[in-house]
């Protein structure tokens, strides 16, 4: 071959594979199980909507997930595991962005949502669910009780990092009532003691009371925010800023977290199958509408973004209620 003709041919071939880069980059496909470490007790609110979740990247990757739960120290024990885990992309976490992003302010992992690739699924909602054979009826009966016996009115978490926890920090802030917690290692174990009469009421999320209310084993008071909730074969359940006004809470977002430091390919790969099918997703709408949660992939820097008001949220008022070992500032958590 002529020289000029080789080097033509050489240059056209490294233009072809520097234009098959990126495609190449997003196919990654995995030789082996991926282990997902839920840090949560089984049936809770991350194992819920990550096993539906699982379902699907399984179709789409064409390899099994295996999903690990692993409770304790509220999450925090779990997410350590994937944490410290070989940054291969065979190990991933879930769980509540609000959860994963205040861990380093408890001084419990070294860690920062920065330090994450973020794929969010559903943002969640919590909802004040009382044992049926409590007295209270309304929300405003619930909080006037509060602050009549301040510290008396128990309420299942499941620890103070949990959606319930976070839910409490935001009513104590703007109530000033004072209760006493029951910590267990997940949601669903705190709902089960709340319905089995352990503690007065629960603040965890909808998707987890959904079937206890639904079954008529909780009664709903109202929801953790501004804006009602319309669960399916129950109805609507009103808003605590209609008994608190002025009263907000920011979402909290659930999803699948992917350490940074794991190859390109994998992360590219993850982030086509949320575009293409995570987010057109039936079995993640209809769990959605049937658990009480709002049907919101996203990932990337959407993702993070979203979900910073709810971390600002949750690691402040555990500050203010000295919970933290640090002051969020110091970690890269201004004051909202």
């Amino acid at each position: 071959m002529h020289k000029r003709h080789f080097l033509q041919a050489v240059s056209l071939a490294v233009a072809t594979l520097a234009a098959c880069g990126p495609a190449l980059a997003q196919q990654w496909k995995p030789t082996r199980p991926i282990n997902l470490i839920v840090p949560w007790a089984a049936g809770g609110s991350t194992d819920q909507v990550t096993r539906v979740t699982a379902a699907e990247m399984e179709k789409a990757l064409g390899q099994t997930i295996v999903i690990i739960n692993q409770p304790g120290a509220s999450g925090a024990i779990g997410t350590k595991s994937a944490l410290d885990a070989a940054r291969d992309g065979y190990t991933w976490t879930a769980g509540a962005a609000q959860d994963l992003g205040t861990y380093q302010t408890l001084g419990s992992v070294n860690t920062s949502i920065k330090d994450w690739h973020l794929f969010l699924n559903v943002a969640n909602i919590q909802v004040i669910g009382v044992n049926p054979s409590r007295p209270w009826k309304t929300a405003k009966e619930l909080l006037d009780d509060m602050k009549a016996r301040p510290g008396q009115i128990s309420v299942a978490t499941a620890g103070v990092t949990s959606a319930a926890h976070a839910a409490m920090d935001q009513i104590v802030k703007s109530t000033g009532v004072k209760y006493k917690e029951v910590s267990y290692d997940g949601g669903n174990p705190a709902v089960v003691a709340t319905v089995a009469g352990e503690a007065d009421l629960t603040t965890q999320l909808a998707v987890e009371q959904a079937d206890m209310i639904r079954g008529k084993r909780l009664r709903p008071l109202a929801t953790v925010s501004d804006k009602p909730l319309e669960l399916e074969g129950y109805g609507v359940i009103p808003p605590l800023s209609q008994t608190v006004p002025g009263f907000t809470a920011p979402a909290n977002y659930f999803g699948i977290f992917i350490p940074k430091g794991v190859p390109d390919d994998v992360i590219r790969t993850v982030e086509r199958i949320w575009s293409e099918q995570i987010a057109k997703s039936d079995a993640l709408k209809k769990y959605a509408t049937s658990r009480g949660a709002l049907f919101n992939p996203l990932y990337g820097d959407n993702a993070q973004k979203a979900v910073f008001p709810a971390v600002q949220a949750n690691a402040w008022n555990l500050h203010a209620s000295g919970k933290t070992k640090v002051s969020p500032d110091t970690v890269g958590i201004p004051k909202p």
